[in-house]
């Protein structure tokens, strides 16, 4: 999987993922502030993971302010018509490899505590589960 820097073009099929009541209820509703933020963060990152020439992951972070510090997964969003198949697992994989994020010591996601199935993902990827931290669930991983 490759990824790159969300773009204003990519506006119009974000929009029909959302149509996608699943996704939207998780995720949702995303506006136009949304992608401007998502332009012009300059504390983290909203990437598209492509394959075959083709969008299907969108997956952000937000950067740690420290040195050192964990580097945090805000989304993951995978195609509706490609949900299942591996695709979330790979474009993690791909988000901690990327080499143009700022040194961290890791990575944090935090999940909601409705939403068993982004438990069940985070717990098979193998991160480490530190408990409910501000009413979500934390996972972190350390990276060397």
């Amino acid at each position: 999987m490759q990824l790159r820097r969300i773009v204003p073009e990519d506006w119009s099929w974000i929009q029909s993922w959302f149509e996608d009541e699943q996704l939207n209820k998780a995720l949702g509703p995303l506006d136009e502030a949304w992608l401007d933020h998502a332009l012009h963060a300059e504390n983290g990152v909203q990437l598209v993971g492509v394959e075959d020439s083709l969008p299907v992951v969108l997956i952000g972070c937000a950067w740690s302010p420290e040195a050192g510090g964990l580097h945090g997964i805000t989304d993951i969003a995978v195609s509706p018509v490609s949900r299942g198949t591996g695709l979330g697992r790979r474009a993690v994989a791909a988000l901690v490899r990327w080499n143009c994020h700022p040194p961290a010591a890791g990575w944090v996601a935090f999940v909601d505590q409705e939403n068993a199935a982004a438990r069940a993902f985070f717990t098979e990827l193998t991160w480490i589960y530190r408990g409910v931290d501000d009413e979500m669930h934390r996972f972190e991983l350390q990276v060397t």
